[in-house]
């Protein structure tokens, strides 16, 4: 009989299936036992890297209503032995660059690090990360990244245009407030500070200005505090916003795509080849810092638009394999079936990945992240306990407290495409305005009388999720000649 500590609720099997069918935020309980990459606290990676210096950036802890993006953070190199030492607050221990920020006004995150690069001569600690038990064989720490936090370090609120998340906690907790896809138009969504593949929100999503965002009222935000050893899935195109709550936070996070995302890599191509062009032209009003920091500099409109060409090739090739394959199937289907020795009828495809009646498995052991009512009272009140799935601290214990929260709910909207691109664009820009009575307004009057279109709310515009999907659609229309078919049809 296998110990305790061993135990896994679900196979690699099964949590793949889950995975495949999950379209909803949720926390699986008791899968990492024995994880070696539990024991990477602080203090031992400090360890670990010796004197190797690592990059933090820092923010003020000053409340503000607007998003502080990574473009408006400082940065220090610094080794954890400074780090930790700054986070004691001790007067006369060496802090190295931290001396320059005061602990009680900053905090600082070492976030995005990539464990192959800070343990490229340790290959070995790789294994201590096993995503092979959630159904990606061979995946390990090689292909995850490492975040270290004070309390409050935070990631501001985006969304990724491709593939989806899976983050185990290893220290102290972190509270994730996640958004669905159907809520873009009320996150008012912007590419600057550009970074690939990110799409961010302009609005502060803990102290939102609720004058110059009001659709954000309208957002439903599924929170939840993650807790050492539980690992939560964030799937694809869900808006997060992530904070640290204790005062030294630890997560590993793993970027997968489970299905290929081409068009998704289209759109992403559209959106830098416009956003160069644009960005880099001479103008009173493009002097600000917009790309950011994780990005490696601006490229040329040449390389940009091969990245184009090389992206819509790419996905109207998979289109085709796509069809060829489903047809294939089709004729499959049509010939006599193979069965057993028990007489069933064989079945290739993954039952738990493709069966249309498969139910997700929600119980002690895979917590949904429930949706709550947005900036309620309630919500404003609630302690870190009200917030947290509830940990007991060994993997033995039962998890049976619902993880999250309120099951209060904002109304669903789902307007129609043309009035979601009106109301996007009206919004997507403070101070926007038209002479139209009922339309959206921002400010006062004699404010939105003055307001200047700037470049960055042409971007704002142009680069909308919304439009870029359109756009995407049309440049594949064109290259495989379907536009040709339905003009004639």
């Amino acid at each position: 009989m296998a110990a305790p500590s061993s135990f896994k609720p679900f196979t690699p099997h099964e949590t793949q299936g889950i995975l495949h069918h999950l379209q909803q935020p949720a926390v699986f309980m008791n899968m990492t036992c024995g994880w070696p990459v539990l024991h990477w606290t602080a203090e031992h990676l400090s360890g670990c890297f010796g004197d190797k210096l690592i990059q933090f950036r820092l923010g003020s802890k000053e409340e503000i209503n607007t998003p502080l993006f990574e473009t408006q953070c400082s940065y220090v190199e610094a080794k954890m032995s400074h780090f930790l030492s700054w986070t004691r607050d001790q007067p006369g221990t060496d802090v190295g660059p931290f001396a320059e920020y005061p602990y009680s006004d900053y905090w600082a995150y070492a976030d995005y690090k990539y464990i192959a690069m800070l343990f490229q001569d340790q290959p070995s600690i790789y294994e201590d990360v096993k995503w092979s038990d959630f159904g990606f064989e061979g995946r390990n720490g090689r292909e995850s990244t490492l975040w270290i936090g004070t309390q409050g370090a935070n990631t501001p609120c985006h969304l990724d245009s491709y593939g989806c998340n899976l983050v185990l906690q290893v220290q102290g907790r972190k509270r994730w407030h996640l958004f669905p896809p159907e809520d873009t138009v009320n996150l008012y969504p912007t590419r600057i500070p550009y970074e690939e593949s990110s799409v961010f929100s302009q609005v502060n999503v803990l102290r939102p200005d609720l004058k110059r965002f009001p659709a954000f009222q309208r957002a439903r935000a599924h929170i939840v505090t993650l807790q050492p050893g539980q690992v939560l899935y964030v799937p694809r195109h869900w808006w997060h916003y992530v904070e640290s709550v204790d005062p030294i936070t630890v997560s590993v996070n793993s970027w997968i795509e489970l299905e290929e995302d081409d068009v998704a890599r289209v759109g992403e191509a559209v959106t830098k080849a416009v956003i160069c062009a644009i960005k880099s032209a001479q103008s009173d009003d493009n002097t600000d810092d917009w790309l950011n920091p994780t990005e490696h500099g601006v490229t040329s409109h040449n390389e940009n638009m091969q990245y184009v060409n090389l992206a819509v090739r790419a996905c109207a090739q998979r289109q085709t394999n796509r069809c060829s394959i489903k047809l294939n199937q089709d004729q499959i289907e049509t010939r006599p079936v193979k069965r057993d020795s028990a007489g069933q009828i064989r079945k290739n495809s993954d039952p738990l990945r493709h069966c249309s009646t498969f139910s997700v498995p929600f119980g002690p052991h895979l917590m949904p992240v429930h949706c709550q009512q947005k900036d309620s009272p309630e919500t404003r009140s609630m302690t870190t306990k009200d917030l947290e799935v509830e940990s007991r601290g060994t993997c033995e214990d039962d998890f049976a407290q619902d993880c999250a929260v309120s099951s209060g709910a904002a109304p669903r909207i789902d307007p129609t495409s043309a009035a979601r691109l009106h109301q996007a664009v009206c919004e997507c820009s403070p101070g926007f305005t038209t002479s139209k009575a009922g339309d959206c307004v921002g400010g006062t009057s004699d404010e939105s009388r003055s307001a200047v279109v700037t470049t960055n709310d042409l971007l704002d515009c142009l680069l909308h999720p919304d439009i870029i999907n359109r756009v995407t659609e049309l440049l594949l229309e064109r290259h495989t000649g379907s536009h040709r078919t339905t003009s004639l049809s």
